[in-house]
């Protein structure tokens, strides 16, 4: 064991011996704290209340028993003392090494992919496992690359809003609890589903090339939401979708209408509701992008917070997963997600607060970004206009999503965003 940061010079009031093994003993400064250990040879880090150090001993070496009269006599030691510093090392290893083997051990052959398991969920689990076998021949391998399917709360409770239920961790906090348990090596996720700030130990390292971020409107009645009948039902869990639908007509009577796609559209048609709006991205996913009456344009609804981008997070320090994902990442699209997901942040609305965003790279390589925020109801729409980053990378697109979001905050006012304690992006 070896201190990371060794002092220049040593004053210890009280040194303490731990004997280990046949070899010199380890000495534990007591009145040195805050030092931290490393351990050559995979041994783990530890907290402790002292501090190793190599005590020079004079050559030729005396023996063992010698060496540690002398050292306690010196220090005025207390054996029982460093009895149980050594025990508290040992301890803390045995805790550390079982708390990593889950984690490491199903890293060692195969890759363990973990997802929701809806019908879309399990198509970008599909996409995400075929380009990594594209990317690394190895993995064609039987066995190498396994999907586990994970239930999330969200995938359960669907007779509620989301916003009644808690929010949008509702469809990954299963998913960053197998992750982090080690029962998974990733978790493919639909971006717009992932909250801004992920738990501790995880990172967010991959995006695979966006698909199209806009909205459709499917309905038996009309062609496009100008044709909506007035009072017209929509069926839409989106707070988002609402508020933008009855900014262009209070008539309409938005109700909760949750479920896969599948299962939506099968509503529609059986005449629950006279129309629906979808992402394009998931439809097109699942081949089921003929069943669009017409798709809308930005201007006429903007898409949610990563809308149509998938990402994929893994632990911390987890080398092995992260060189897979490096190979897959679509910068372009992280960029353009990160500006996004800044903006949500620095908005940090409430669960009931429709908050919408869509960043890109313009034909001149600038970054180009457009955002709003509404009252559900529609009345009041607050947006940021057609704005641009002349410098599109990662660290200028985390600056201005949180300069744009800052700045829609202050022009809405606390009182508008002070209505709970996680945004709604969709």
């Amino acid at each position: 064991m070896i201190l990371s940061s060794p002092p220049d010079r040593i004053l210890p009031s009280r040194i303490l011996v731990h004997k280990r093994g046949v070899g010199n003993p380890i000495l534990y400064l007591a009145d040195a704290p805050g030092f931290r250990i490393s351990h050559p040879g995979g041994d783990p880090p530890f907290t402790s209340p002292f501090s190793p150090l190599p005590f020079p001993f004079p050559s030729p070496s005396p023996s063992l028993p010698q060496r540690t009269t002398m050292l306690a006599k010196h220090s005025q030691a207390n054996v029982k003392q460093v009895r149980r510093t050594a025990s508290h090392a040992r301890t803390t290893r045995r805790r550390y090494a079982a708390k990593t083997q889950a984690a490491a051990a199903v890293t060692t052959e195969t890759v363990k992919i973990g997802t929701r398991g809806s019908p879309l969920a399990m198509a970008q689990a599909y996409m995400t496992r075929d380009l990594l076998k594209g990317a690394f021949p190895e993995l064609k391998e039987d066995g190498r690359l396994e999907i586990i399917v994970i239930k999330t709360t969200g995938d359960k409770v669907l007779d509620q809003p989301l916003a009644d239920i808690g929010g949008k961790g509702l469809f990954t906090r299963e998913l960053d609890d197998a992750l982090l348990d080690g029962r998974i090596d990733i978790a493919v996720h639909s971006m717009k589903d992932v909250p801004t700030y992920l738990p501790e130990g995880m990172e967010l390292p991959c995006m695979l090339p966006r698909e199209d971020v806009r909205d459709v409107l499917i309905s038996n009645n009309a062609t496009s939401v100008a044709e909506l009948a007035d009072g017209a039902t929509i069926g839409s869990a989106s707070l988002r979708r609402q508020c933008q639908l009855l900014a262009q007509n209070s008539t309409l009577n938005v109700v909760n209408f949750r479920g896969n796609v599948q299962s939506r559209i099968r509503k529609l048609e059986e005449g629950q509701v006279d129309a629906t709006l979808l992402a394009l991205a998931g439809l097109k996913r699942l081949g089921l992008e003929d069943q669009a009456t017409a798709i809308l344009s930005i201007d006429e609804m903007l898409p949610a917070i990563a809308q149509g981008a998938i990402g994929m997070t893994t632990r911390t320090g987890d080398t092995s997963a992260l060189n897979l994902l490096a190979e897959l990442n679509h910068e372009e699209t992280r960029i353009g997600v990160t500006c996004e997901r800044a903006f949500l942040a620095a908005l940090d609305g409430s669960c009931r607060t429709p908050i919408a965003g869509h960043a890109y790279k313009g034909e001149d390589g600038s970054l180009k970004f457009r955002g709003l925020v509404a009252a559900p109801d529609g009345t009041k729409v607050y947006e940021t206009g057609d704005v641009s980053c002349p410098d599109f990378t990662f660290e200028a697109a985390k600056a201005f999503g949180t300069e744009q979001g800052s700045m829609l905050k202050e022009k809405a006012g606390e009182d508008f965003l002070q209505w709970s304690t996680s945004a709604a992006w969709d």
